[in-house]
């Protein structure tokens, strides 16, 4: 199911994925049950200067990565319909750190891909994420996935958020899948944890093949058990550059 934010609107979203994953957001509550992505076991991040924690309305919705100064990169369906798009950044804790919020018109959502691009009204200084290019996330490779989402699957997810960034392992099995909106994803299975509600718009990192430790993908999907799908980032730098500039 695809990791949904914590709105209720990212319900509806997930009863459109019934049969695949759902959006990897938090479900509000038993009336929106949409499963939303959260590091299951895993371990808590210890270095990721680049993670920011998304907000929708005000609510804790999803997660993200900072790309560049005033470029935010994080998954379509955790933007869709929200009124107000902020984000926390600078710690690894999501109650800490500073707050920033998209400019008027400042969400950028891919036409086909489940992606998007939010342009902040103030620049962040922190170490960006580098992206990664077409070939940096290899067949069975262990990469990382990292967000603040559930860490529960027996009770509403919103009640399960962690409130430290957590990560987790996971074994690329396709590099070529499909995301929640039908765009080109990386599918891995359940290594050490499995994003869950809340991790969705969450970066993947790889180690590139020289060495630098590269986004690779931005969380769409997952069935809080053994599966999850991420847009392959490396197949959307032309559209990410257009706007962002990198």
């Amino acid at each position: 199911m695809s990791i949904a934010r914590i709105a209720s609107r990212a319900a509806a979203a997930a009863l459109i994925a019934v049969g695949i994953a759902a959006p990897a957001q938090a479900a509000a509550s038993a009336e929106s049950p949409a499963p939303e992505p959260m590091i299951i076991d895993g371990d808590y991040a210890t270095d990721a200067p680049w993670a920011a924690r998304m907000f929708a309305d005000g609510q804790q919705a999803c997660t993200a990565s900072v790309i560049a100064p005033k470029w935010v990169l994080t998954a379509q369906h955790c933007v869709e319909g929200a009124d107000q798009v902020s984000f926390r950044v600078g710690s690894l804790d999501q109650t800490e750190g500073r707050e920033v919020f998209a400019q008027d018109n400042g969400v950028h959502i891919h036409p086909s891909a489940d992606i998007a691009l939010v342009n902040i009204a103030s620049e962040v200084d922190v170490e960006y994420a580098p992206l990664g290019n077409p070939g940096d996330a290899q067949l069975w490779e262990t990469v990382q996935t990292y967000g603040w989402g559930a860490t529960c699957t027996d009770r509403p997810e919103i009640e399960c958020q962690s409130q430290r960034l957590k990560v987790a392992d996971v074994s690329v099995t396709d590099t070529s899948c499909s995301d929640y909106r039908g765009g080109t994803a990386i599918c891995a299975s359940r290594g050490d944890g499995i994003p869950a509600g809340g991790d969705s718009g969450g970066p993947m990192f790889a180690n590139a093949a020289d060495g630098e430790y590269v986004q690779v993908g931005v969380a769409s999907t997952s069935d809080r058990s053994s599966r999850t799908a991420y847009v392959n980032v490396t197949q959307y730098r032309d559209w990410i550059q257009s706007y962002a500039g990198v």
